[in-house]
């Protein structure tokens, strides 16, 4: 299953580093990617759950904009 997450609030590597870490951390996550100049994740993996994605980010101290399977 592969997800794609718009994240707000974003500005540089050390972002990025955050969000790829707190989307990491999930149980089921098997990759991230984390694009900063589209303000977006791209999260593969089994049973991912949107309120946990959305948890996570939020946790990490960025706000979803979206979530949705790709």
């Amino acid at each position: 299953m592969k997800k794609s997450v718009g994240i707000e609030g974003m500005s540089c590597q050390h972002c990025v580093r955050r969000v790829d870490a707190a989307l990491k951390a999930l149980s089921g996550v098997t990759s991230v990617s984390v694009d900063l100049g589209a303000k977006s994740a791209t999260v593969e993996g089994e049973g991912l759950d949107d309120a946990a994605i959305r948890a996570a980010v939020d946790e990490a101290g960025y706000e979803v904009t979206a979530i949705a399977t790709a």
